[in-house]
């Protein structure tokens, strides 16, 4: 059994950044990992992943201000936030799918306000 542990939300103004984490609790690097996220109000949508070859992808509304990463060392990934906007506010849940199974981490709240 994996267990995802996401930390590194909080509150942030319009423009900052802020940087997310996942880590899991044993080697999951034959997995996908990736964040989804919800917004108040609204369905739940994948944001961005990073398969095991460190291939990288994203929703359209993050593009070029999101960037998604992992370091299979540490079995774990990041979410590099910047350009933050008040529609990114939501809970953000660490994620990750593959031949290992299917995880998701306990979410952590992002919110951007001025």
């Amino acid at each position: 059994q994996v267990q995802l542990m996401g930390s590194g939300g909080g509150w942030v103004q319009p423009g900052g950044s802020l940087t997310l984490s996942c880590a899991a609790t044993r080697n999951i690097s034959r997995n996908d990992m990736g964040w989804s996220r919800q917004g108040p109000g609204k369905e739940r949508e994948l944001v961005a992943s990073v398969s095991a070859s460190g291939s990288a992808s994203y929703a359209n509304s993050v593009k070029g201000r999101f960037t998604v990463s992992r370091d299979h060392a540490k079995n774990t990934a990041y979410l590099q936030m910047n350009s933050l906007k008040p529609e990114d506010t939501a809970v953000y849940y660490c994620v990750s799918v593959g031949p290992l199974g299917h995880y998701w981490g306990q979410g952590t709240q992002v919110t951007v306000s001025s």
